[in-house]
């Protein structure tokens, strides 16, 4: 069961903040793209796709049009019908509805993800993880809220447990931290590039 419903999560979070990155929980557009810096540090630039996991709006895709990065085919995958709807009408790219936990993911090069794994358990993060390194080609690239575990909203994970699991994947693994208090983002990198 998850730590709370995403679907209410970020419905009562639009209502009060509308269609922008405080309906999608982040404190600022500038949060959310600090988080964005850290995901495009860690992507190689020969990147010929990325799955956006938990894309909300779309962000993404047009923050990475800003940094040159237009060239990457960009697919977004989201839970809610109202994320969908608007990241097809933003970006006007191939957006699925999917429950990334359980649903069949699509391939493609990487997977980035930005905040979809902040309120979901350990064992969801855990599992969504896998879920989108096993779909990609060349690895994922996450952030997390790190630290003690101590907040009944949000999952904060622990260094150590995202390395052991890049180990048990077996990935080659890639830490930034210092950016953003209580945040870590992490590449696990699949074979050598």
């Amino acid at each position: 069961m998850s730590r709370i419903d995403n679907a209410t999560f970020y419905h009562a979070s639009i209502a009060e903040y509308g269609l922008n990155a405080r309906g999608v929980h982040w404190h600022s557009t500038q949060a959310q793209e600090i988080r964005f810096d850290q995901l495009l540090a860690l992507l190689p630039l020969n990147v010929q796709s990325i799955m956006d996991a938990g894309c909300g709006f779309g962000d993404l895709y047009w923050y990475m049009n800003d940094q040159q990065r237009a060239s990457i085919e960009y697919i977004g995958l989201d839970a809610l019908e109202v994320m969908v709807h608007e990241a097809q009408i933003r970006t006007a790219k191939t957006i699925y509805q999917c429950d990334i936990l359980n649903d069949p993911l699509p391939k493609g090069d990487f997977y980035l993800c930005s905040g979809a794994l902040n309120i979901l358990t350990r064992y969801e993060a855990h599992r969504f993880i896998r879920r989108c390194y096993d779909a990609s080609d060349r690895g994922i690239i996450f952030n997390f809220l790190e630290g003690e575990d101590t907040s009944k909203t949000y999952n904060y994970l622990q260094v150590n447990q995202i390395e052991a699991l890049g180990r048990h994947l077996g990935a080659r693994m890639k830490f930034r931290t210092g950016y953003y208090k209580d945040d870590c983002t992490v590449a696990f990198y699949k074979g050598v590039f």
